[in-house]
């Protein structure tokens, strides 16, 4: 085990004892965790984070954090007079505000996640998909249709990329020396300019590089509600394109399920979908039978 001794750490692990055959069977494997949502922004959520993920790395889980931080880049380009503008939920993002984006994602948020780590026992290295050409991206332009002549129009999107390559080595390297690689959704470009990444996409494709056991995305939902409001605990792709089909799946939950189907088809053993705002959602899902959110496998 690569862990500190921490009280915090070690009086939960004794009310875990039920769980540890759980554990074991994941011990060499890779949990890759998306952090945002409003559980980044509460202190105390945060702490229960930080606490899970360096208990799942002193029980031989390599743990890969990818944090988002939308909310934050929208306060900080409101004190500096940028205005925002979205597409399909992705921020169209110029010169300046890919600045910003990069200041605060690579430099606030980051380095704070690091912190709460280091405060729980750990030891996390914080990076961007930039460093050692982790993530290369390619440019994302949508297509939206004019409401008056209904005709399709691309929108440019500015400096907004999606991961087309993963170098794993770097992510490997840090979690070979006991540490937790700290990720934060900006990558270079083929022309080295400077792209930002929708923070699910960078996770899910970070997923599916390293064939990772889990995806978590952490959310501000319990997971995938049926129209009866109940959760749904296990889905298939095929199941997802009937629920989409019917109206039960539809907003913001549609791209997360689709990064999810992605990085199942591509080499990820499994993706949930999980609420943030619930304490130790994850220990919960992995380490105990009823689990707490809806996992997606690829059939």
């Amino acid at each position: 085990m690569s862990n500190p001794h921490h009280p915090a750490l070690l009086a939960k692990a004794e009310t875990l004892v039920d769980a540890l055959p759980y554990m074991q069977r994941y011990a060499g494997r890779t949990f890759v965790v998306k952090y945002g949502g409003h559980a980044m922004g509460d202190p105390e959520k945060a702490v229960d984070f930080a606490e899970d993920v360096v208990l799942l790395k002193a029980v031989g889980i390599n743990v890969v954090v990818v944090h988002g931080g939308g909310p934050q880049i929208g306060a900080m380009l409101k004190k500096v007079g940028v205005e925002s503008q979205f597409v399909d939920g992705l921020r169209i993002t110029d010169k300046a505000t890919a600045e910003v984006a990069e200041m605060v994602l690579s430099g606030a948020i980051n380095k704070e996640i690091v912190g709460w780590i280091a405060k729980a026992g750990g030891k996390a290295m914080g990076v961007s998909g930039k460093d050692g050409g982790m993530v290369t991206a390619r440019k994302v332009s949508r297509t939206r249709k004019d409401p008056d002549s209904l005709i399709e129009q691309v929108v440019d999107l500015g400096f907004v990329g999606e991961p087309e390559h993963i170098d794993t080595r770097v992510i490997e390297t840090i979690s070979g020396a006991g540490m937790i690689p700290v990720i934060a959704p900006i990558a270079a470009g083929p022309d080295g300019g400077t792209y930002n990444v929708n923070a699910d996409t960078m996770a899910g494709a970070i997923a599916a590089a390293l064939g990772a056991s889990r995806l978590f995305l952490l959310t501000d939902v319990p997971g995938v509600l049926d129209k009866q409001g109940e959760l749904l605990t296990d889905l298939t792709p095929a199941a997802i394109a009937g629920l989409k089909e019917d109206g039960t799946i539809s907003g913001g939950m549609i791209p997360k399920l689709e990064t999810c189907i992605h990085a199942v088809e591509a080499g990820c053993e499994a993706a949930v979908v999980l609420d943030g705002r619930v304490s130790h959602a994850m220990l919960l899902e992995i380490f105990t039978q009823e689990g707490a959110g809806t996992l997606i496998r690829a059939g």
